[in-house]
């Protein structure tokens, strides 16, 4: 036996039974969650159609209520207190910093790429990089070229000799053509 969605009867002439409010509600709940939470923080700007199924909707009241519980309980919350000495402390460790410079070249190095000495120093890094590579693999393919000898072609002397064996054909060819006009 198939069930059948209701309004569709089959085709055998029965009359579709209708639905409480109550199962029209329950399937209706879907993409409740959104409405809820927008229910819950703004109400006057919630349609009439979504209160009056929160109101209708076992469940849907219940989530609200979760909700609701969940938003007070938040509220309760507080968060912990700074110490009173923090900002104190530590403009006290940065003027230390800046007073104390790097021990070695290399801190020093390391210390103005990430601080920065005014100039963009990490672009013109990245781009002074990038020219290297490209310049580095052009390079390389053109090494590599250097490897490949030509392909061998025809020598200068095989060249001419196919060049008059073509002209001699030719010559035979039109010898014979004229001997044929001529009646010879």
């Amino acid at each position: 036996m198939t069930s059948q969605e209701p309004g569709d009867t089959g085709g055998i002439g029965v009359v579709p039974m209708e639905r409480t409010p109550r199962e029209q509600m329950k399937t209706n709940c879907t993409g409740m969650g959104e409405r809820l939470a927008d229910l819950l923080l703004e109400p006057g700007d919630v349609p009439v159609k979504v209160q009056t199924h929160v109101e209708g909707c076992d469940r849907c009241r219940r989530e609200l209520a979760e909700l609701r519980a969940t938003m007070a309980l938040l509220n309760t919350w507080e968060g912990p207190e700074p110490n009173p000495y923090f900002l104190t402390r530590l403009e006290a460790r940065l003027r230390e910093e800046r007073q104390a410079g790097p021990a070695s070249w290399l801190a020093r190095l390391r210390a103005r790429f990430v601080v920065g000495a005014g100039v963009p120093v990490r672009p013109l890094a990245a781009m002074a990089l990038t020219v290297m590579m490209l310049l580095g693999g052009g390079a390389y393919l053109g090494v590599t070229d250097w490897d490949q000898a030509p392909p061998p072609g025809p020598t200068a002397v095989v060249h001419d000799l196919q060049t008059m064996d073509n002209n001699a054909q030719l010559l035979d060819q039109l010898e014979s053509l004229s001997n044929n006009e001529n009646g010879d």
